[in-house]
């Protein structure tokens, strides 16, 4: 060592100090201009970026052409803002900035009145499979193969340079239609749902659904929040209550509250295996209080980019709600959830297990799905459809009446059952798909011409029977018109509960014959969102009808699925 010369020394740390000053990332910058929504230079103008892990933003201020720069950033994701006197701040979420690399980040200023009267309509893309979109996925409580509409409301602040996406989404509906019995006494119902999304990792949602007749109301109020995290973790925290309310005049009822506390979360595991569980805390005030806790989960193995194998696990029936963007508007109590009865008077919330495996694959234009399940229902909550006005006040201690709806809950017997479930889905165009669903399970038949009280439950039993489902859906590409029908057979007759009713697959259909269309109306810019006309029938046909007796001697039936005609129309902004 003592023999090395100095200069050899100094040679090796000046290259070790190279070799570091090589290997150091090289820093980038994020240029851009800011301007108002006519297009003019704002001067002045602060602008902030950030990453979401950062405590003090970098800030520079725009020059008379609106011009701005800020360089010597690391690589990494960032998110961008704009603020000016006069006018809303802008943000620009997730910016990716390579090592050394120049990116241009344009923002718009809008004032407040251009914020909710001048947001320009959402594009709709002539391509159809924006519409109705092909997917192979997973989710808990959701199909794994599902054609989806592309029907979720505008955003307002921009997260891409056209300014096609925005943070703020909310759209209302007015709805209105017949009653479960075909009557025109149907409700008339008001939706709204307001969506936020906060820095792009968090998403406030408040969804909500008014309805009722003279001073006698009903309606259904939800506000969640949902987290994105780094690591993949979404998870959502949300509040549901409902008021559902009968006037004293009939069969001397009070009003139904429920309020429902719920948690959900989904991750992944080395892109091999995805988690999604969560819970429910269901509470139900009605001449007393009832509870329930509804866990869900599932755990789905990806073998590939077109092979599934999933296991899952609900405790609440689905509904087609979801697809046909009826999210917080259920038609009648069959719809609504907590599923709730009476029995001598006091609520009975149904209670249920279902189990489920299910293999799914993707083929070219096809989609398979085979499934084997096991389900139990307790108290089960049958839908009925009648006039419940002359039951006697005993009698009245067995139904919980909708009169709004014109329908009924019934407190039916335990219904325990295994079954199969075959899906097949294929792509027949770009606007068209069918969807064939075979299901084989048990089902509560009820013995007609039977007296309806608690007493007579014995009037159910289990039997195994089929369910044929054949579905199609699409969209019609001039007039962007969507539209989904379906018609779901049962085998054997005075079935009062859907075989499979579980199913959350692309084959879920409502039973007996339905049909859904989704209209968008031109409104020549004088609307700054979008105007849709909505069309649901269910049951079209008034199939599947069992004929019962209520304690005074009427004819009331019970139903898989009652006869409902709904329309109306739907505002996204």
């Amino acid at each position: 060592m003592a023999n090395i010369p100095k200069q050899v020394f100094l040679g090796l740390a000046f290259l070790l100090l190279s070799s570091a000053a090589f290997a150091a990332p090289e820093n980038g910058s994020i240029t851009g201009k800011v301007a108002d929504s006519s297009g003019k230079p704002q001067m002045g103008a602060v602008v902030e970026i950030f990453t979401s892990a950062a405590t003090q933003p970098l800030r520079a201020f725009t020059d008379v052409k609106g011009q701005y720069t800020v360089a010597g950033l690391l690589p990494g994701t960032y998110f961008v803002k704009a603020t000016a006197t006069q006018f809303l701040p802008t943000i620009r979420e997730n910016v990716t900035l390579s090592a050394g690399a120049r990116i241009v980040v344009n923002l718009t200023l809008n004032t407040l009145v251009e914020a909710f009267q001048l947001l320009p309509a959402r594009k709709v893309s002539d391509n159809n499979e924006d519409d109705w979109r092909w997917t192979l996925r997973s989710a808990a409580n959701r199909p794994i193969l599902r054609v989806l509409g592309n029907d979720g409301p505008l955003v307002v602040v921009s997260n891409k340079e056209d300014g096609s996406d925005r943070t703020l989404k909310a759209r209302v509906a007015f709805v209105a239609g017949t009653g479960g019995d075909g009557s025109t006494g149907g409700n008339t119902k008001t939706e709204v749902q307001l969506e936020q999304s906060l820095f792009g990792s968090g998403t406030i949602t408040l969804n909500g659904d008014l309805g009722g007749a003279g001073s006698f109301t009903n309606g259904v109020l939800r506000a969640g929040y949902q987290h994105k995290f780094s690591n993949g973790s979404n998870p959502e925290f949300a509040v549901t209550a409902r008021r559902f309310t009968t006037p004293d005049t009939a069969l001397r009822h009070a009003a139904l509250n429920t309020l429902a506390l719920s948690l959900s979360d989904s991750f992944s595991v080395a892109d091999l295996l995805e988690f999604n569980y969560g819970g429910e805390l269901q509470s139900v005030q009605f001449r007393g209080r009832t509870t329930a806790f509804r866990p869900f989960g599932a755990v789905t193995a990806h073998f590939g980019p077109n092979t599934l194998l999933e296991y899952r696990y609900a405790t609440s029936r689905p509904t087609t709600r979801g697809i046909k963007g009826f999210d917080s508007a259920p038609a009648d109590l069959s719809e609504a959830d907590p599923r709730v009865s009476l029995s001598a008077g006091m609520p009975q919330v149904e209670r249920a297990a279902h189990h489920e495996i299910a293999f799914s694959r993707r083929l070219g234009e096809n989609n398979l799905q085979v499934a084997l399940f096991q389900d139990k229902i307790v108290r089960p909550a049958l839908s009925g459809i009648g006039d419940l006005t002359g039951m006697s006040a005993e009698g009245s201690e067995d139904v919980l009446p909708d009169i709004y709806s014109g329908t009924f809950t019934f407190t039916g017997s335990t219904l325990e059952s295994r079954g199969l479930r075959v899906v097949a889905q294929r792509k027949l165009r770009d606007n068209l798909t069918a969807t064939f669903n075979y299901s084989m399970g048990g089902t509560l038949v009820a013995q007609p011409d039977q007296l309806l009280a608690s007493a007579s439950q014995s009037m159910f039993r289990t039997q195994k029977r089929h369910a044929v489902t054949a579905k199609f859906a699409g969209s019609v590409p001039k007039t962007k018109t969507g539209w989904i029908a379906s018609y779901k057979w049962t085998n054997g007759p005075n079935a009062v509960i859907p075989v499979d009713p579980f199913n959350a697959s692309a084959g879920m259909s409502d039973p007996f014959l339905n049909l859904f269309v989704r209209q968008p109306i031109p409104n020549g810019g004088f609307f700054p969102g979008k105007i849709e006309a909505l069309i649901d029938v269910r049951n079209l046909l008034s199939q599947g009808y069992v004929p019962m007796l209520g304690t005074d001697g009427r004819t009331v039936y019970l139903v898989q699925s009652g006869r409902t005609v709904r329309g109306g129309l739907a505002f996204n902004f």
